[in-house]
């Protein structure tokens, strides 16, 4: 008998990007405190009063700053959050109708929200495929997606699943590498077989000379299987950047992006992503589709088997109504509900850690799971490393006892990364959703208990997308929405708060 122990990898050491400034003041509030300073000691020349005068508004202003949720927000932000719900329900623009019946131009069910100036338009990859294009002409991107179909991890050896998880990183890391490239999501997303599925694609191909009792076992399991199988699909989508400065034709963009198709779907299949292909604009419209409108779900999949494509357009994508909530988001025959996560898996975790959120969810319509990453060149990467090396070695040697102790496990991880950075590893910034979809708002309470059960189990902290329901649901589709490429405030500046 072997004595040799089994060892499987761990992954971890995830790090939130230290924000600049004295302790969570930020790099403004830390301006604030400084010139407070100067300001208060001028007005000591003058008079004890004249420096209270200027010291207590400086103090009212820089407090807010100081006090932060879990998540990193200060007040002013909540505040802001709390004001831009308001103006938009007073507004009404939390409310929407489209169709032939609706005061919109043109009569058709284009989607809501961030994805109304939205077109889509299609292009052919090296192998003549044809793949759909979403513009998003607010920012000038470009949004490509890719649908594959894992091989899943049951019955797998676990060195063949290490191997994945090394090429998934590596493909991760080419990212950063990608010309023009501002953010990639991965959605997988899960839902009740309607049953027609299974049927579509086993009884056209049952011989009518088969022997009775094979037939007759088939058509029991197409019977009685679709009730406990679930489907399951996986999309990839990749958002690019027209460089400040240039003009381009769509044309030429569209030509650019399906020369880098091949080699983005090679990645994918040799990072255990099995048959991997580019979606059409029909396919994107259909997901979409079915997103807003989950009871349309098997008229698709009847119209797909039967016809070989719906014919749906990206101007008919969307619901004909929609209202947003505090806490949720009605969209024709669904409630959805979106969390966000606000701090991954402390420690080690392992290869399998998301399998529990990934599967199906007993009592959900649909549910969709988004891993949202922004990659960082590789000249930002090593300058971030090294601020958060010297500002973990600082933390270090200023401090004693149990906060000496942290600060040199912090040191330890920053290190690690700063090696694994030098040595040719990617840096990416990343955030995950989830999304549920219900029929009845009644149930929505019984999906919040389910999502904080799997978000347990894959020990990841999240909290419900209040009062930006319909925003958030909006980023959890493969349309290529990037949550920082919608704010007014540039992402610098925000980390500077």
């Amino acid at each position: 008998m072997s004595t040799e122990a089994v060892t499987h990898p761990t992954y971890g050491n995830w790090r939130r990007p230290r924000r600049p400034g004295l302790g969570p003041l930020g790099l403004v509030g830390t301006f604030g405190v400084f010139g407070g300073l100067v300001l208060t000691l001028l007005a000591s020349l003058i008079s004890l009063y004249a420096a209270m005068v200027v010291f207590v508004p400086i103090a009212v202003f820089l407090v807010p700053l100081a006090i932060r949720t879990q998540d990193g927000r200060n007040v002013y932000q909540l505040i802001a959050l709390r004001i831009g719900w308001r103006r938009r329900r007073a507004r009404g623009a939390h409310l929407y109708v489209s169709g032939p019946l609706s005061a919109r131009p043109g009569g058709r069910f284009r989607p809501p929200g961030l994805l109304n100036k939205v077109s889509a338009t299609e292009g052919r990859d090296a192998y003549d495929r044809p793949f759909g294009v979403l513009h998003h002409p607010n920012r000038n991107l470009y949004t490509i997606v890719l649908g594959c179909d894992p091989d899943g991890g049951s019955l797998v050896d676990p060195d063949q699943v290490d191997v994945w998880v090394a090429l998934w990183g590596e493909w991760l890391a080419r990212l950063s590498h990608e010309p023009g490239l501002r953010g990639a999501s991965v959605i997988v997303e899960t839902a009740p077989d309607p049953g027609t599925r299974l049927a579509h694609e086993v009884l056209p191909r049952i011989r009518p000379d088969a022997p009775a009792a094979a037939r007759a076992v088939m058509e029991e399991v197409v019977e009685r299987y679709p009730t406990a199988s679930s489907e399951m699909h996986t999309y990839v989508s990749l958002t690019y950047g027209v460089p400040a400065g240039q003009k381009r034709k769509k044309e030429d963009v569209i030509t650019d992006l399906a020369i880098r198709i091949p080699g983005l779907l090679s990645g994918l299949v040799a990072a255990g992503g099995g048959a991997a292909y580019p979606l059409s604009a029909e396919r994107i419209a259909e997901v979409v589709r079915v997103a807003y409108d989950p009871a349309v779900s098997a008229d698709v999949l009847n119209a797909r088997a039967q016809q070989g494509g719906t014919g749906l357009e990206w101007d008919d994508a969307g619901p004909a109504a929609a209202v947003e909530t505090v806490g949720s988001y009605q969209h024709d025959s669904g409630v959805s509900r979106t969390w966000l996560m606000t701090l991954a898996p402390r420690g080690t975790v392992r290869s399998s850690v998301l399998r529990g959120m990934l599967e199906a969810a007993p009592g959900t319509r649909r549910k969709r799971v988004a891993l949202v990453y922004r990659p960082i060149d590789p000249a930002t990467s090593a300058r971030i490393v090294e601020a958060d090396r010297r500002s973990a070695q600082f933390m270090a040697t200023s401090g004693r006892g149990m906060v000496q102790a942290r600060a040199a496990s912090e040191i330890r991880a920053a290190e690690q990364t700063a090696t694994e950075e030098a040595s040719g590893a990617g840096l990416v910034e990343f955030s995950l959703m989830l999304t549920v979809t219900v029929d009845t708002m009644d149930q929505l309470a019984d999906a919040s208990v389910t999502v904080r059960n799997l978000t347990a189990a894959s020990r990841v902290l999240m909290r419900p997308a209040d009062r930006m329901q319909a925003a958030a649901f909006s980023c959890t589709l493969p349309a290529g929405i990037l949550p920082w490429e919608q704010t007014l405030i540039p992402h610098e500046l925000q980390e500077a708060l």
